[in-house]
């Protein structure tokens, strides 16, 4: 078997990019959709899908992190996020690091 084949073998099953073994992906799905209300998400564009599974995933992030993220346009990206937002999906705080930037990260209810 190459090497690369066996990368592919070791995924799990929800084809996450994970590997399989490394944490627990099915408790971190399970606490990602509980914490968004994924009925509104659902009715939102793809790139609002996009913006909050990946928020639920690897916790909060600045824009030019999801865009990097999810290697969208940072115009899409922000679209998505007034989209998240006007849903009231996720929390936009002031960014530490940088006061320029809006850190994101979906709602906790």
């Amino acid at each position: 078997m190459a090497t690369g084949d066996t990368a592919t073998d070791a995924r799990d099953p929800n084809e996450t990019g994970r590997p399989a073994g490394s944490g627990s992906g099915e408790q971190e799905a399970a606490e990602a959709d509980a914490t968004a209300d994924w009925e509104t998400v659902a009715s939102l564009p793809a790139s609002a899908k996009l913006v909050a599974r990946t928020l639920g995933y690897q916790g909060p992030l600045t824009g030019t992190g999801l865009a990097d993220a999810t290697r969208l346009p940072p115009r899409t990206v922000r679209y998505a996020v007034d989209q998240l937002e006007s849903a009231d999906v996720i929390d936009v705080r002031p960014a530490l690091s940088d006061a320029r930037e809006k850190r994101y990260r979906l709602r906790r209810d």
